[in-house]
C-alpha cells in the first residue's frame, strides 16, 4: 500500500508505518502470505472501537448538555454502527488502500461493508498508538463530528419530540412543521422542512423523506435553544 499517499490525504504523518500497514492488512492477505512476516488488523480494530465509543461519548456528552442518557445512547449506537463506518471509511476512500488475499479481491472485498467498518476501526487504533488520544480526537474531530451536527444520524433519534419535551418545559408555545420545497427528480427527491414556534421560523431542515427533513428542522430548533 501506498502509505506516504495516505498520509498525504489525511494531512498525517505516522512515526511507524508498520501500524498504518498492518491496519490496512485483511487477514485473507495474511492467509495468503504465510511466509512473510504479516499481522492483520483484528487486534488495532479491537482498540479503535474502544477509541471511537469514547471520543464519540465525550463529544454527544459535551455537545449536548440538555441530552438525557438514553438519547446519547441511542445517536451512539446510530453512530459506530457498521453502516456508518462503512460511510466514514468509502468518504475517505480507504478501501483502495486495503491489503486483500485474491479470493477476498475477486468478490469485492474493497466494497464489503464489514471490511470497511473494520479498517476503519483498525485505522483509529493504529493512529492512537502511534499519536495518542488527542490526535485519534483530532482526526474524529475533521471526519466524523461534523457529520453528527450536520444531523446525519438525525434518523436515530426523535428530535420532534424532544423539541416538544423542551417547549412544554420551558417555553409555552404552539410548534407547526410545513414542508416549504421539494427538489430533485422523483426517484432521488429532497425535502426542505422549517418549524415554527409561535409562528417564528426557528429550525430549517433537509431530508430524503418528509420525516426526516422535519427531524432535522427540529434538531436545529434545538441547536439554536441550547446554544
Amino acid at each position: 500500500m501506498d502509505v506516504e499517499q495516505l498520509e498525504q490525504q489525511l494531512n498525517l504523518s505516522f512515526n511507524n508505518h508498520e501500524l498504518i500497514k498492518q491496519a490496512f492488512t485483511h487477514s485473507s492477505y495474511v492467509n495468503e502470505h504465510r511466509k512473510e512476516v504479516f499481522s492483520d488488523n483484528e487486534r488495532l480494530e479491537f482498540l479503535g472501537d474502544a477509541v471511537l465509543e469514547l471520543g464519540v461519548s465525550q463529544y454527544l456528552f459535551r455537545k449536548n448538555k440538555k441530552m438525557p442518557e438514553g438519547e446519547m445512547t441511542k445517536l451512539r449506537a446510530a453512530i459506530v454502527c457498521e453502516p456508518s463506518l462503512m460511510n466514514f471509511a468509502q468518504d475517505l476512500h480507504f478501501g483502495k488502500y486495503l491489503l486483500l488475499g485474491k479470493g477476498e479481491e475477486q468478490t469485492g472485498g474493497r466494497e464489503r461493508p464489514a471490511i470497511l467498518a473494520d479498517v476503519f476501526e483498525a485505522f483509529l487504533g493504529a493512529l492512537y498508538l502511534d499519536q495518542g488520544f488527542e490526535q485519534a480526537l483530532q482526526f474524529l474531530e475533521e471526519h466524523v463530528f461534523p457529520k453528527i451536527k450536520s444531523g446525519t444520524f438525525s434518523h436515530a433519534m426523535d428530535y420532534k419530540s424532544q423539541l416538544q419535551e423542551y417547549i412544554q418545559q420551558y417555553k409555552n408555545g404552539s410548534i407547526e412543521y410545513k414542508i416549504v420545497d421539494e427538489k430533485g427528480p422523483s426517484h432521488n427527491k429532497e425535502f426542505i422542512a422549517n418549524v415554527r414556534i409561535n409562528d417564528e421560523i426557528t429550525g430549517e431542515g433537509i431530508g430524503r423523506t418528509k420525516k426526516e427533513a422535519e427531524q432535522r428542522a427540529a434538531k436545529k430548533a434545538l441547536d439554536k435553544f441550547h446554544a
